[in-house]
């Protein structure tokens, strides 16, 4: 078991010039992960610890059964190893004689001093002894055993599907994950982080477009709704959509440019008017929220805390795409909202 343990660390030895290199000052220091709460959780700790060149905190989320012979071998495992990525599956477990046993599966890409990445998929077994039986010094879930073996597949397809008997994994939404993609490289520098790790929010929309028979199928687009960043009193979002016809694209909302008039030219005075000087298009939604019964997504956007002058727009689903039906503006700085609309393709001429 040993030798199968240090083979699979030594398989993300991507050797270069000593571990003394793994220190340099230019290196990001990586995210502290220190999780003993489920054993996924451990194995993110453990290559927590190995991007932090942490090798004792490392060696320390082994149990009995070490991963090398001794701790300089371990740590040696690694000379020349950046970083390292790592995904995990689902678990399954089972009990035996006072312990239960995950079965986790992980692929991980290990990067090395070069840029050159190699990647690595197997199977991690994880122990969680009975609380209720075990006398001090408690011992949390540890790593049993582990092997990775090189795998020839992209790191994003590289993860086994399952471990032992384990659950299958569930089936991949290839178009959430586009839109995920879309949005972490268009917006990810641009976002606010803790938002950048949720889930977006998901809707299907299920209709018939203007050229269907009595007898055609129900069509579906999906929406795909990614809070992006939060100010004092405004909060940014972005959409995607995808269909069989167009794939995955981001949302487009269409907004009147205006010309706004104050007496005097001064905005805390009298609101003299708004005109309507053109239309452009906006990637981002302020304040909305899609309404699954309306089919409408409406925006809000406050000029300034109290709300008391803003312009709010109304996109309705038909035919495939949202299009603009109604644009609010208060443009008024007077403590009161009134605002006027100046766009209303509600009403008919």
């Amino acid at each position: 078991m040993r030798r199968a343990l240090f083979a699979a660390t030594a398989l993300l030895s991507l050797a270069t010039t000593g571990h003394a290199a793994l220190a340099a000052a230019n290196t990001p220091e990586a995210p502290y992960v220190d999780d003993r709460s489920s054993a996924d959780a451990v194995v993110h700790s453990l290559y927590s610890a190995i991007n932090r060149h942490e090798f004792a905190r490392a060696w320390g989320y082994y149990g009995d059964t070490k991963p090398a012979k001794d701790f300089d071998t371990f740590v040696k495992g690694y000379d020349g190893t950046d970083k390292v990525e790592v995904k995990t599956g689902p678990i399954s477990d089972e009990g035996a004689a006072g312990s239960i046993y995950y079965n986790v599966p992980v692929a991980i890409q290990a990067i090395d001093k070069k840029g050159e990445a190699k990647v690595f998929a197997g199977c991690y077994t994880l122990r969680q002894v009975n609380a209720q039986i075990q006398a001090p010094p408690f011992q949390p879930i540890f790593i049993d055993k582990g092997v990775l073996k090189p795998s020839t597949a992209d790191f994003d397809e590289a993860l086994p599907p399952s471990c032992g008997d384990g659950p299958p994994p569930p089936k991949k939404d290839t178009a959430l994950e586009q839109a995920k993609k879309a949005f972490l490289a268009t917006y990810g520098d641009q976002c606010d982080k803790d938002r950048l790790a949720n889930e977006p929010e998901v809707f299907s929309i299920k209709y018939k477009d203007r050229n269907a028979q009595p007898n055609d199928p129900d069509k579906e687009t999906r929406l795909f709704h990614f809070s992006c960043s939060a100010a004092a009193y405004n909060e940014s979002s972005v959409y995607y959509m995808t269909d069989e016809v167009d794939g995955v694209r981001q949302l487009q909302f269409a907004e009147p440019e205006t010309d706004i008039r104050y007496e005097n030219n001064d905005s805390d005075g009298k609101l003299l008017s708004v005109t309507v000087i053109g239309f452009r298009t906006t990637g981002w939604a302020v304040n909305s929220d899609y309404d699954q019964d309306a089919h409408t997504i409406t925006t809000f956007n406050k000029w300034r805390g109290v709300g008391d002058a803003s312009d709010a727009g109304t996109y309705l689903f038909r035919n495939g795409d949202f299009s603009l039906v109604q644009y609010d503006v208060d443009a008024s700085y007077d403590g009161e909202e009134n605002p006027q609309t100046i766009v209303d393709y509600n009403t008919a001429p």
